[in-house]
């Protein structure tokens, strides 16, 4: 299930205020992938430790914060850079 339409209008990333979007399912895959190989960090430098259920991504493309039963988890420190996860 993806986060509420009305809800997203609303939200945006915590540090740069930047509009957020849903993460598409081939998107969240690839991550999940990464995250499989122990690859991925969060903002704060710990590893991410679980996969994706599903996802937010900044419109820029930088930032993703999961979302988890269907909360996002908007902390700056929880936030997963994509430049770690290549050709994304």
């Amino acid at each position: 299930m993806s986060v509420d339409k009305v809800l997203l209008d609303i939200m945006c990333c915590p540090e740069t205020k930047i509009d957020l979007k849903q993460l598409d399912q081939k998107r969240v895959d690839l991550v999940n992938e990464k995250i499989k190989s122990g690859d991925v960090k969060y903002k704060d430098g710990k590893n991410v430790d679980k996969p994706l259920e599903e996802a937010l991504i900044t419109i820029d493309n930088k930032t993703v914060y999961r979302v988890d039963d269907e909360i996002p988890v908007m902390l700056i420190e929880m936030g997963i850079s994509t430049d770690q996860l290549g050709n994304f």
